[in-house]
């Protein structure tokens, strides 16, 4: 039913980019969060930005705040992410995420685990090399 299927993964030299997209199929709220998680091997998931669906709301984690950007597409119902200067650091498994409650967009980046997200993407992995 809900789908989402990201695409863009890779890898990249550190100080590239990258720019990730996320199709949501299936799901017709008008509202709700988009988000951007990642996990590394061994460490916690974290919540890299969040966009509110029906607005204009948009939240960043520490470590990708200044050099990330979160854009959503209504008409296409894609959600991007964008980031620059890359490092090592920032190599993970990246998953997309929406859910119905658009308060979710908050916890997503200050406390991942406190509310889980309805529905996830299978996730695309980053390696970015130094």
């Amino acid at each position: 039913q809900v789908r989402l299927v990201e695409s863009g993964g890779g890898s990249v030299q550190a100080g590239g980019s990258l720019r990730l997209s996320c199709v949501v199929s299936g799901y017709t709220h008008s509202d709700g969060c988009m988000a951007w998680f990642r996990q590394a091997p061994g460490k916690e998931r974290e919540g890299v930005a969040s966009i509110v669906r029906g607005g204009s709301n948009t939240y960043y984690g520490a470590s990708a705040k200044g050099r990330a950007t979160i854009l959503y597409d209504n008409a296409n119902n894609t959600v991007y992410l964008h980031m620059n200067s890359l490092n090592p650091e920032d190599t993970a498994m990246y998953y997309c995420a929406a859910d119905a409650r658009y308060l979710l967009c908050v916890t997503a980046v200050t406390n991942p685990r406190r509310f889980d997200f309805a529905y996830w993407g299978q996730g695309t992995q980053v390696t970015v090399s130094s």
